[in-house]
């Protein structure tokens, strides 16, 4: 059974939500994250990336940041930029992009159902990314970045859902890139533990977004439990800040790939072995977006090609996504990217950036472009299940959780 809980938020006083609500801090670089914070003072990125308050001669790792993002938050709150809720609550977040909705329950998931598998994550984690969110949770004492969950539909959530958003919202704005976000405050008891024994009733729950997010919330979780001679498993920490979506409203955009060269062979080289697994269809100057699949778009020499695979497919849930069948068919043996987790010849492009992107990065390093087919959440759910792992940059979720609007102290 998952354990799901109600809390005491500290959310952005009601009117200010549109300027402190912000994208998640890995969105951005350095500069970006400036730039932000310099057009919108109030915004939270200050908060989630302090190195943004120093000169760029001070390292953005350097402890003085993660002493500087607590003081800020801290101050926030006393200035009341933040009020927390008197009572502990649950909350509907609905995200509203291109006129396709998606609305989760936010909420606070238990660290110990992500240790005892409970809940199921898809990709690994590496340590050096972890660190830095281990560090800046620990200084704040406090969740700011909600981890993006996703269940299997509940008939129980969807008609409590339905019901409340017949409501006013505590907050509905629109943010710059054209996104609704829409929050209301569920307060009720009774409307909470149908919540509550609603997912108590579910074996599993998966992380879709925030595989490192939630790996730091959970370590320091389990710190301040070794730390506390008196603990009772009852305390703040032994839970994270999360975001809990069902599977039917997600959207999986494609990740795409750029090889930054050929790898020292000619287009026809490549294309007379890659002709031994897939067939090869000229689509010319307009780019190939895969409709289905087994398909795989090519970008290479200023023209795109449709690859289509003519193996069978594996029945072992990682070999038979599409982001493998090109790594184990094309990406390792012709280009030699043997692990694309530290390989420097490849990057990864998210679908949100469309096709024009991979042909400029194809273009500027005279490589070769793969448009992807998305990964399904069926796919991801039974990598999961499987107690597998997804190859890297294997799904891209649109939209994304912004940070600031809810955030969980312990």
């Amino acid at each position: 059974m998952a354990v799901i809980k109600p809390f005491q938020a500290y959310r952005p006083k009601k009117g200010l939500e549109k300027k402190i609500a912000a994208l998640p801090y890995d969105v951005y670089d350095r500069e970006e994250a400036l730039a932000e914070v310099t057009k919108e003072p109030l915004s939270f990125l200050k908060i989630d990336r302090a190195e943004t308050n120093f000169p760029k001669t001070v390292d953005t790792y350097d402890s003085c940041v993660y002493e500087k993002a607590a003081e800020l938050l801290n101050e926030m709150i006393k200035q009341e930029y933040f009020m927390q809720d008197h009572t502990e609550c649950y909350y509907l977040y609905e995200q509203i992009m291109d006129g396709r909705s998606q609305t989760g329950i936010v909420a606070c998931a238990s660290i110990e159902d992500y240790c005892n598998q409970v809940i199921k994550k898809h990709e690994n984690t590496r340590a050096d990314k972890e660190e830095d969110r281990i560090r800046h949770v620990d200084a704040c004492s406090a969740q700011t970045g909600p981890i993006f969950l996703a269940y299997r539909s509940s008939e129980k959530i969807d008609q409590l859902t339905a019901e409340i958003k017949k409501e006013a919202p505590e907050y509905d704005f629109v943010s710059e890139d054209g996104i609704t976000h829409k929050v209301w405050v569920i307060s009720d008891p009774q409307k909470a533990k149908t919540i509550t024994d609603a997912f108590a009733a579910m074996d599993s729950i998966y992380i879709a977004d925030g595989h490192h997010r939630c790996a730091s919330a959970v370590k320091v979780g389990l710190k301040r439990k070794a730390q506390n001679p008196h603990h009772t498993g009852e305390e703040e920490y032994n839970r994270f800040l999360s975001v809990l979506f069902p599977d039917k409203e997600l959207m999986i955009m494609d990740y795409n790939r750029v090889i930054k060269d050929k790898n020292g062979k000619s287009r026809e080289e490549l294309f007379e072995q890659i002709q031994k697994t897939f067939s090869i269809t000229p689509n010319g100057a307009e780019a190939c977006r895969p409709d289905s699949r087994g398909n795989i778009g090519m970008y290479i020499d200023g023209e795109w090609y449709r690859l289509s695979f003519l193996g069978k497919r594996s029945e072992n849930p990682v070999e038979a996504l599409d982001v493998s069948i090109l790594q184990d068919h094309i990406l390792c043996p012709l280009l030699q990217i043997d692990d694309p987790k530290t390989n420097e010849r490849i990057e990864f492009v998210g679908g949100i950036r469309g096709l024009e992107e991979l042909e400029r990065r194809a273009d500027k390093y005279d490589g070769i472009a793969f448009s992807m087919y998305p990964t399904d959440i069926k796919e991801l759910f039974a990598v999961a299940d499987a107690g597998l792992l997804m190859p890297p940059k294997s799904t891209w979720f649109e939209p994304k959780l912004r940070s600031g609007l809810f955030i969980h102290k312990f």
